[in-house]
């Protein structure tokens, strides 16, 4: 909201010397942002001037120019020699003067220059030069905004150019600050100043309409029960000439505003907007066609608002109709057909309540924000219609000549503003600041509450332009907002003691710590992905299986929530190699999500904001989204070690992802093995899945070459996924403290012929089960195919430590342990000693 200082100081009492800063200081300590100071951007001399005579030089590049002759005062300098190419003007016209010195918006200095044969001493301005609109008609006859000032006079002041806007943000539950009468309501409360409400004329005195003008308000769909428009004033002003000038003072203030002059009706409609914060609207009566109707839009009705484009209509909308159909869409934007043009004569003017929640949708479904919605849908006074009506008539009868009679309409609800009640002490203990029940009462009164007390409570009526006051805790912000946020004391609390990370916040802390030291570097990213990813990452074999979609995605091309986070490192990997970073170790830690076959998500009832939901509905609610587990992909691509003088390079393996898969595994506290597999995104042969005991907790593997391929990477890429929270849940089962043997091992190995096909894994479980509780470890070391081997056969090198907790092993006992676990692996697999 920018705020011009000129029309603050209408409205409350600010000292003279108070500077923009100031005034931004002001607002601030009642909570609002300060933003901006805006002014016109330009310094004098700027004089107004009278056109003696001007002679036309055609030129040879087709344009005409001017040589004039104008009289500035005897102060100035007199009669100057200026060259203007504008063709607009006449002699004797009064007009802005710019002398050299003056600086214009941009900045652009004036001085005397040759230009087109002649010594040009100073500049005839436009508006648009000046800053007072986008418009270059050509240049500002001062006679156009009905002015005759004396020659010589001080432009600046003449037309309010010495004035500047200070700009705040408002956020969206303090509407009301989007006029000058909030801003300048709020200016006194931080300040103390005296404050007019421009707002404040009594009902008699506003000879309200008494016929002439049918209105109806028709609402058959009301959102949350509540009708589009609860009040809809009209007038009538008739005989207006839209052709007077807008007075100069209001163009300054609305340009400073952030508004630019379109014409002194439209001018007057947006200047009471800004001043009352009620948006008005004003229609050519003569293009009416009967009463206005409020009501919904139907099936298949389109509008063309005064933008120019044809919209169609939703059956939430809420129009302003006629006998002829739809004439405006409500409280956001007005229809081309009753437009106020330069033939208008008679204007209606519409003042009107709509509801906020309709206006909000409206807006946005049309993509259609304007200073209007904007207003409504964060709440207007109710009862503040009437005024705005009145204001904007007595402002179409003082400058564009028009007579305001009794026609015109109204509808209205009575305004019922809901006590609340705040219990004595309540400020005080939900701040923290020991507030005085005089305090209270003071802060609440001072923004126009009414306060009743009745024992220990006081019954609180908030005014009727504060809507967002609601309750015990809203009136409390308001007292520590007008009391100073400087009493709130700042102290920081104390945490609780006995508390700290999860067992599984900790296990998924240990992971990431355990794999960020190992040297591979965690990249985070969105989880939204498409389908075809989610089939061919997301599923072992590849087969399609649901997808979470999205409503409104940020990135129409990857609608679905991923089922993998592989795609994401891909997405990571492939960026950093098109910059040139081909060496790659990276890791992901995140939720995936895992919608179940047949089952369907979503939920069409929410509860409010407000209310705490109880167990029950949490359960229905968690029941309404699927499954979403965390997960941790690792991803390797390019060189382990790079070229170098004595080493060559050693591009990362299937080996290395299998490395960083054990760490993650004494992260967690669990044993995880490997077991040959097949997935449809992992190449034949070098692809495993990953077992805890019988569990399966994920995969590990090279992506085929087509794959990387078409993630545009080079090269072998090797990835890892696992499902984190199964992990560290297996973990918690099986994680036992036990002392550590003071005794030496004993250890032996052994190598085992066995099927090709076989996986160690297999064998290495026999071995440990037929081994029994002295074996403390068992190690794959060798896998040997090859020469003195039966075709079809392996042989499988195994490391065996063998230790006792109550004395040292001997060698026969070890080797008795080990014969016992050959036995069970012959059982199972027909393994037999390599001789």
């Amino acid at each position: 909201m920018r705020v011009p200082l000129s029309w603050l100081r209408e409205y409350v009492d600010v000292p003279a010397g108070t500077t923009p800063e100031d005034v931004l200081a002001s607002l601030v300590s009642v909570g609002f942002e300060e933003e901006d100071v805006h002014g016109f951007g330009l310094t004098g001399p700027i004089v107004v001037g009278q056109v003696v005579s001007f002679d036309p030089e055609p030129q040879s590049n087709g344009k005409t120019i001017r040589w004039c002759q104008v009289d500035v005062g005897a102060s100035h300098g007199g009669v100057r020699g200026i060259v203007c190419g504008a063709g607009n003007f006449f002699a004797g016209d009064k007009v802005v003067v710019t002398l050299p010195g003056a600086v214009l918006p941009g900045p652009f200095p004036i001085a005397a220059r040759k230009t087109y044969g002649h010594v040009s001493d100073g500049m005839i301005a436009s508006a648009r030069e000046l800053g007072l609109g986008d418009e270059h008609d050509g240049i500002l006859r001062l006679v156009e905004l009905g002015l005759d000032p004396e020659i010589g006079t001080d432009a600046i002041a003449l037309l309010g150019l010495d004035d500047v806007a200070v700009e705040i943000n408002v956020t969206p539950d303090r509407g009301y600050a989007l006029s000058l009468r909030g801003v300048a309501r709020e200016y006194a409360h931080a300040t103390g100043a005296a404050f007019r409400d421009p707002g404040d004329r009594d009902f008699e005195d506003l000879a309200q309409p008494t016929s002439g003008f049918d209105v109806a308000v028709v609402d058959d769909a009301p959102i949350r029960g509540r009708v589009g428009a609860s009040e809809f004033v009209v007038r009538v002003v008739r005989g207006v000439d839209p052709t007077q000038p807008t007075p100069a003072w209001m163009i300054a203030r609305l340009q400073l505003a952030g508004i630019r002059s379109l014409g002194v009706l439209i001018d007057i409609t947006n200047y009471v907007m800004l001043e009352l914060g009620n948006p008005i609207h004003g229609y050519d009566l003569d293009r009416l066609t009967g009463g206005i109707t409020v009501r919904r839009a139907r099936a298949g009705e389109h509008l063309t608002t005064l933008d120019g484009k044809d919209r169609a209509l939703s059956a939430e909308d809420l129009l302003i109709t006629d006998d002829s159909g739809p004439i405006g869409l409500a409280g956001v934007m007005g229809g081309a057909t009753t437009e106020m043009t330069d033939a208008t004569r008679d204007v209606l003017i519409e003042a009107a309540i709509f509801d906020t929640v309709t206006i909000a949708r409206s807006a946005r479904r049309h993509k259609l924000p304007s200073e209007a919605s904007k207003r409504f849908e964060r709440g207007v006074d109710p009862l503040i219609p009437f005024v705005a009506a009145r204001r904007v008539a007595d402002l179409m009868v003082a400058h564009a000549g028009g007579t305001l009679g009794e026609e015109g309409g109204a509808l209205f609800a009575e305004v019922f503003l809901e006590a609340i009640d705040l219990p004595r002490g309540f400020p005080a203990g939900l701040i923290g600041v020991d507030y005085t029940d005089a305090e209270v009462i003071g802060a609440l009164e001072t923004i126009g509450a009414e306060v009743t007390e009745d024992g220990e409570t006081l019954t609180v009526i908030p005014p009727s332009w504060r809507p967002d006051l609601t309750d015990k805790w809203t009136l409390a912000e308001e007292v520590a907002r007008i009391t100073g946020y400087d009493r709130i004391p700042s102290v920081l609390p104390i945490p609780p003691s006995g508390r700290g990370f999860t067992s599984a916040q900790a296990g998924r802390r240990r992971v990431a710590n355990a794999l960020a030291a190992s040297g591979f570097v965690e990249t985070p990213s969105f989880g939204f992905t498409t389908e075809a990813q989610n089939d061919l990452h997301g599923s072992p074999s590849g087969e399609h299986l649901p997808s979470m979609g999205l409503a409104n995605p940020l990135d129409g091309q990857a609608p679905f929530l991923r089922r993998s986070l592989v795609p994401g490192l891909l997405q990571v990997a492939h960026r950093n190699e098109s910059r040139g970073l081909t060496d790659l170790a990276l890791f992901e830690t995140g939720a995936v999500f895992l919608p179940e076959v047949g089952v369907t998500y979503g939920t069409e009832t929410v509860p409010p904001a407000a209310v705490r939901p109880d167990a029950a509905t949490l359960a229905a609610l968690d029941a309404a989204i699927p499954p979403q587990p965390r997960h941790v992909a690792i991803l390797l691509t390019g060189l382990r070690v790079a070229k170098q003088p004595g080493q060559p390079a050693e591009p990362f393996d299937v080996a290395d992802a299998l490395d960083a898969v054990r760490t993650i595994a004494v992260a967690a506290g669990v044993e995880i093995t490997v077991a040959q597999a097949a997935r449809a995104a992992l190449h034949p042969g070098r692809t495993g899945v990953l077992l805890v005991d019988d569990t399966e907790v994920g995969y590990v593997g090279e992506l085929l070459p087509a794959v990387s391929a078409a993630a545009d990477l080079p090269g072998r890429v090797i990835v890892a996924e696992l499902d984190l929270d199964l992990v560290l849940d297996l973990a918690g089962e099986k994680v036992v403290a036990a002392a550590l043997s003071g005794y030496p091992a004993a250890t032996q190995d052994v190598s085992l012929v066995v099927d090709a096909a076989l996986p160690a894994a297999g064998v290495r479980a026999a071995l440990a089960d037929g081994a029994g509780s002295l074996l403390e470890s068992v190690r794959l070391v060798d896998d040997y195919r090859g020469a003195g081997l039966a075709e079809g056969t392996k042989s499988l090198t195994f490391a065996l430590r063998f230790r006792a907790d109550d004395r040292t092993l001997t060698a026969a006992e070890a080797s008795e342990a080990k014969l016992a676990g050959v036995a069970v692996a012959a059982e199972r697999f027909g393994a037999a000693i390599r001789e």
